[in-house]
């Protein structure tokens, strides 16, 4: 089902969250679960994966993760802080020690001059440092651009795992 660049990036990421003691959860919105579905492809995940919340919606961010709905108005809902308010409310609300999070614009609608298509915001929390970045992969259609963000995630939780205190 997923590439084997993902299967080996998700079985690295576990094996480290293993060794280290880190349970992982995520938080998605243009991957739809599916770095959540990447990690648990792998077997023994069940000991690290807590769970995922797909937040499609700006009303599944503010009920599901607790994103306040002024933050996801101010800014809009792919932007930086609300990338980092997903991160932070699906850690608390799932209990794990780190949570993923991905909002962004697959398209091929959706996109602005100031937020094009393929603009993807990624966050990582681990309770006390919410680290981001934010990619532009171009319009490469929906697919591609939610395979690389599928990656993304998945790097962004090995690179906290590998630095957490």
């Amino acid at each position: 089902m997923f590439d084997l660049a993902t299967r080996s990036l998700a079985a690295e990421l576990l094996n480290i969250s293993r060794e280290r003691g880190i349970t992982v959860a995520t938080v998605e919105s243009c991957t739809g679960g599916l770095v959540a579905g990447a990690l648990t492809a792998i077997s023994g995940s069940s000991n690290m994966v807590l769970g995922g919340l797909v937040t499609y919606s700006n009303e599944a961010k503010t009920v599901l993760a607790g994103v306040p709905a002024e933050l996801i108005r101010q800014h809009g809902a792919v932007s930086e802080p609300v990338s980092r308010a997903m991160a932070e409310g699906g850690r608390e609300r799932l209990s794990s020690r780190l949570a993923v999070s991905i909002t962004g614009i697959a398209g091929p609608d959706g996109g602005s001059e100031e937020k094009p298509v393929g603009l993807v915001h990624f966050a990582c929390a681990d309770g006390t440092r919410t680290l981001h970045r934010q990619k532009r992969f171009g319009a490469q259609g929906r697919d591609e651009i939610r395979r690389l963000s599928v990656l993304e995630a998945l790097d962004l939780l090995r690179q906290a795992a590998l630095t957490i205190e």
